[in-house]
């Protein structure tokens, strides 16, 4: 009898589960997060905690591709786990979950080195996009935090985290295209897409923009983007 699913009998290679380790003091918020991450869509929950205390030995025992945290938390808060594992030579990117009343703890969790951030209560396709992207090494800024991460940023470093002297003007023509893409919210594949380029080539572009601009992240690239007219103040989604 002839094997269902692909020509010739062929299957297609299985695409390895993003592992999350879900760092969130409320179990009711958590339960809502593993329902959302589950294997059916391509995620594995290798862990929980109810506070930053554990991300450390969590993060060292379980390996996890990407933790989802929480920022007020009791005993240690999502800022200064985060903090803690920027000390780890291998970290995984953090997406921080927060509210609109947090403008304070998300400046702290950008300064710490967070990857990501995320409204609670948005939609859970938009939960599942950001947490693959971030675990993808790029980064996400939910539209509704967007204004707030760049003042945060701005204001925790009033160069821009580009350095006094940057100017768009050092990046070739296709370097300021794909800073303005990543400013825009595209991943390097949706980039790769977007200019017909190999997802390879765009990655060395990136890197070419970021040490040209002496840009520590791809939030940073964000914030040059919108401060030097590049992309507009409404970006199409988190930024990539």
């Amino acid at each position: 009898m002839a094997r269902r699913g692909g020509a010739a009998g062929v299957t297609a290679p299985r695409v390895p589960a993003v592992r999350v380790l879900l760092v969130d003091d409320q179990e009711l918020i958590r339960a809502g997060l593993r329902g959302i991450l589950r294997a059916s869509h391509g995620f594995d929950v290798v862990g929980e905690l109810g506070d930053g205390a554990g991300v450390v030995a969590a993060v060292t025992a379980l390996r996890p591709d990407v933790v989802v945290m929480d920022v007020r938390m009791p005993g240690i808060d999502g800022v200064e786990a985060t903090r803690r594992l920027g000390a780890l030579d291998d970290a995984p990117p953090v997406l921080v979950l927060t509210t609109f009343e947090d403008e304070e703890t998300l400046a702290g969790a950008l300064r710490a080195g967070a990857d990501g951030f995320l409204l609670k209560g948005v939609p859970a396709d938009d939960l599942q996009r950001a947490v693959r992207a971030v675990a993808a090494g790029d980064a996400w800024l939910d539209p509704g935090v967007t204004r707030r991460v760049l003042s945060a940023y701005r204001d925790g470093d009033p160069a821009g985290a580009t350095g006094p002297s940057a100017a768009a003007d050092v990046l070739t023509a296709r370097e300021r295209q794909v800073l303005a893409l990543i400013g825009s919210g595209l991943s390097n594949g949706e980039i790769a897409a977007e200019l017909v380029l190999g997802e390879g080539t765009v990655k060395t572009h990136v890197g070419h923009v970021f040490a040209k601009l002496a840009l520590r992240d791809r939030a940073a690239a964000v914030v040059f983007a919108f401060d030097h007219g590049l992309v507009s103040p409404a970006p199409r989604r988190g930024p990539s």
